[in-house]
């Protein structure tokens, strides 16, 4: 298939014509090996009959014989081409017309075919040659409309009146017109369909990212429960049954709830536009962090300043914005996950300040870090920041002068998303 029809396909590969209600005449729906061959017919069979009716009206021209009907049926089947070779079919058309009209036969629909052919080369970028296949067919016209005319069928014609001269350059200039009319709505249709595949890739990028950070964010803060507890749990298994039963109660309670929250994440994806079955998390929950944090050996304090977010007509507390409220949960989990994993402090401190207008995280740990490998992904900081950037916010993560690690979140609390 050619290049421009290539082109005209669509987005992804998407069979769908790209010049809109003009597709069907431009022979971008037609069957038969890419070639255009329903319409050129039905456009070879109008010309035809109507050219036969223009002849019974101007008998001072000659008789339509098979000369005239067979250059009428050869410019007709080079509109066969004309997405092909669009420049060659242009010029050809152009001089079957003149090579018509010099035999002396009727006007008529002839000029179909050139105003198809120009059509064809327009809507393909070949403007110039457009142009100058009807340039050159009107200067044709003129030598043989007022030159010419003595050495030409019919015997004893006459001049044209330089009158008709105009419409035929209006003519000219309506096809080029036109032609440029529909070559622009065609790269119209076009961008618009690429912005929209462009904008769909763009929204499915970013719901995978998003399940991306709350799968890892789930496991790797649950795995990390489960990972410290069997290790417990083994060491303690003779000497200290009872305790090895704790250790193991927790690894259970920890699983069953990274198995719900996972399942919660899947079922947006078997039944998306649905409202889910269970919120989503927030530091509503943030005890229920801390126990768990607790049941793996990490002692975390968590201190609260300034007052929540109020709303004039209620004037009372509000909740935080879901986006920014689960960000803030997730933050603050990865964070705690990464004490676990990463550092040989068994204590962590959590402060969360309440701005008019934003939202302060900060999570501490005394370190120093452990540099044992804990079979994490390494995704827990890009994670963290992907959500904060995708409020407006950042992250500030890093060592301390005294060898701790902090993370720093700050994010925007937008007043038209506080409920």
């Amino acid at each position: 298939m050619d290049e421009e029809r290539t082109a005209g396909r669509g987005v992804g590969g998407i069979g769908r014509a790209p010049w809109g209600p003009w597709g069907w005449w431009a022979g971008q729906r037609d069957t038969g090996g890419g070639l255009p061959w329903r319409s050129t017919l039905v456009i070879a069979v109008l010309v035809m009959a109507g050219s036969g009716f223009a002849a019974r009206n101007q008998p001072d021209r000659e008789t339509l014989d098979a000369l005239g009907r067979a250059l009428l049926l050869l410019g007709a089947a080079a509109l066969v081409l004309r997405h092909r070779w669009p420049v060659p079919v242009v010029f050809g058309v152009a001089a079957v017309t003149l090579a018509y009209l010099a035999a002396g036969y009727p006007y008529g629909p002839v000029f179909v075919l050139i105003a198809v052919a120009c059509f064809a080369a327009v809507v393909q970028g070949h403007r110039t040659a457009a142009g100058c296949a009807l340039g050159l067919l009107w200067a044709g016209h003129l030598l043989l409309s007022h030159w010419l005319y003595r050495w030409l069928p019919p015997a004893g014609d006459g001049p044209a009146p330089w009158g008709q001269e105009l419409p035929a350059g209006a003519f000219a200039v309506a096809v080029l017109a036109a032609s440029e009319l529909v070559r622009v709505r065609r790269e119209q249709w076009a961008q618009q369909r690429a912005e929209r595949a462009a904008a769909e890739r763009r929204r499915a990028d970013e719901e995978r990212l998003r399940i991306a950070r709350e799968l890892h964010d789930v496991l790797a803060h649950s795995i990390s429960v489960i990972n410290v507890q069997a290790g417990v749990g083994l060491a303690l298994l003779d000497a200290d049954p009872e305790q090895a039963r704790t250790a193991l109660t927790t690894i259970k309670a920890a699983s069953k709830e990274a198995l719900g929250e996972v399942r919660q994440v899947l079922d947006t994806l078997r039944t998306p536009g649905d409202a889910p079955r269970a919120p989503a998390p927030g530091l509503a929950r943030l005890p229920e962090l801390v126990e768990q944090a607790a049941a793996a050996g990490l002692t975390v304090t968590v201190t609260t300043s300034g007052p929540p977010v109020t709303t004039e007509k209620a004037g009372k507390a509000a909740a935080l914005p879901p986006g920014a409220d689960l960000a803030a949960f997730r933050i603050v989990q990865e964070a705690l996950t990464n004490v676990v994993r990463h550092s040989g402090s068994r204590t962590a401190r959590v402060e969360i300040a309440h701005g008019p207008a934003r939202l302060d995280l900060r999570v501490d740990d005394d370190g120093p870090a452990t540099g044992t490998e804990t079979g994490g992904s390494g995704n827990g900081l890009a994670g963290m920041r992907e959500r904060a950037a995708a409020l407006g916010g950042t992250i500030d993560a890093g060592v301390r002068p005294d060898g701790g690690f902090r993370v720093h979140a700050v994010l925007p609390l937008r007043p038209e998303e506080t409920p």
